[in-house]
């Protein structure tokens, strides 16, 4: 018989034994939470949903017709082209209608005439006035040709969004397979752990493993269950936003393919630069705002210069007086010059402003020169670092999963103990999710070079079309 000091510890670890039997239990709550399959109804909602599967290029496509933010750039290029037709009415010519009925009455005129002349008129007129300029310093000429510089910035602008678009949709297409992969992986270490708790209460059952090995068992699949529940949750969240990238509720969207692609030769750094400093839609837009601006400064410079232009008018009148009523043609036509001499110093106030401005816009694109130079540098470094992970880690899976099969072995026949085991078991997890971190990391390196070229989803010449627009520079 046991010793009553013997019993309460054995009483206790029993306990506990219990108690920890029960927690895995909450496994299956984790997996519940996993967004429904394809043809399943989604929790809460009274309607079977569908979740669509996307390769890549599904995704990127539906980005390009449904993304907001290429959306509101093409919005953009609209209100440029508002701005345009605006800009070349100056030059085109304006046409009035006009009517109207006058009763004119002046009792003044009856002591002062003696009645001769009538004291009341009425009058009705129809009329049409045109407005032509025909000469404005070159003021309208370069508001237009500023416009027509406009487009292409709108132009730019949708280039810009665009590959913005298609980088971050990549990233996000690859962050849901590296969590659905994170999500594999723990999954495989928790199914592990509960193996491992079936061996040790085998063996406790058959007298050849001790409460401890059991307990032990027990607190490592506990601990395996949290990394299980936030590998899900990533999982959740890389599809809430790749649908907010999509335009569409990421609870009811997944991907298929894979992290796994082969290392090719690392760029160098010389040609990347050539192509970003040539095709950037950055670059483009602030060399394109540079000549609106210098366009601006000719139509401010033209502000205090004169300006010629023809007014003209036609149109029919009716007069009555008295009893008497008579209608005619009324016609005007005239050349006008316009000079403004002196406009306290307005004019050279706007020229000073423009001016300033094109500068500044110069700044930036220099600045702009030594930014992308910087990111050019990091893309190519991140793919060559990026590379040398994927390779170095390519053999390290399979060489961590022969080693816990070995400790897994070697640990049944009494060889090997708990410990040995369990850092195996950690070995192999970090293999595999530095392998596959590593992967995801290569694939967005490379698609994030492409980007800083500025030719990511284009055709280099359809660029060079766009850029022989022509680009005169300022008078000034």
């Amino acid at each position: 018989m046991k010793e009553p000091r013997m019993i309460v510890p054995a009483l206790l670890s029993w306990l506990l034994l219990a108690v920890l039997s029960a927690w895995p239990a909450a496994a299956p709550a984790a997996e519940a939470q996993a967004p429904p399959a394809a043809g399943k109804t989604a929790a809460g909602d009274s309607a079977t949903i569908q979740v669509e599967v996307l390769t890549l290029e599904q995704a990127l496509a539906i980005a390009l017709e449904q993304n907001k933010d290429i959306a509101k750039a093409k919005e953009y290029r609209n209100l440029v082209e508002g701005r345009y037709v605006e800009e070349r009415s100056a030059a085109l010519p304006h046409f009035t209608g006009s009517a109207g009925v006058l009763r004119d009455r002046d009792e003044s005129q009856r002591a002062l005439t003696r009645g001769q002349m009538p004291i009341q008129k009425d009058t009705t007129q129809v009329a049409i006035t045109l407005n032509q300029a025909l000469y404005t310093w070159g003021q309208i000429g370069a508001a237009i040709k500023g416009a027509e510089v406009g487009l292409l910035t709108a132009d730019d602008q949708l280039r810009l969004f665009r590959q913005a678009v298609r980088r971050d949709v990549t990233a996000g297409f690859y962050d849901i397979l590296l969590a659905k992969e994170l999500l594999a992986i723990a999954r495989q270490n928790h199914e592990q752990r509960q193996r491992h708790l079936d061996e040790a209460q085998r063996k406790f059952e058959a007298g050849l493993a001790t409460d401890y090995d059991v307990l032990a068992s027990q607190v490592a699949l506990a601990n395996a269950l949290p990394e299980v529940i936030r590998s899900d949750n990533l999982v959740r969240t890389a599809r809430e936003r790749l649908g907010l990238l999509l335009g569409k509720d990421g609870r009811f969207l997944d991907v298929t393919g894979g992290l796994a692609s082969d290392v090719t030769a690392y760029p160098g750094y010389d040609e990347p630069l050539r192509q970003a400093l040539k095709y950037r839609p950055e670059l483009m837009d602030l060399r394109h705002r540079q000549q609106m601006a210098g366009y601006l400064v000719e139509v401010y410079d033209a502000g205090d210069k004169p300006r010629v232009d023809l007014q003209a008018s036609y149109g029919q009148r009716n007069m009555d007086v008295y009893t008497t009523s008579e209608e005619g043609t009324t016609g005007m036509a005239g050349v006008f010059l316009t000079w403004p001499i002196f406009d306290g110093l307005k004019t050279r106030g706007k020229v000073s402003q423009a001016k300033s401005d094109h500068q500044r816009l110069k700044i930036e694109e220099a600045q702009l020169k030594d930014n992308i130079g910087l990111q050019v540098t990091e893309a190519v470094n991140k793919v060559e670092e990026a590379g040398e992970i994927v390779k170095g880690l390519s053999g390290t899976v399979q060489q961590a999963q022969r080693l816990l099969f070995m400790a897994e072995k070697g640990f049944e026949y009494g060889v090997k103990t708990r410990l040995e085991v369990d850092d195996a078991q950690l070995n192999l997890q970090q293999a595999q999710g530095n392998l596959a971190r590593a992967q995801r990391d290569y694939l967005v390196a490379k698609v994030t070079l492409v980007w800083v070229t500025g030719t990511l989803g284009e055709d280099s010449a359809q660029v060079e079309e766009q850029q022989r627009a022509p680009y005169p520079k300022p008078w000034w």
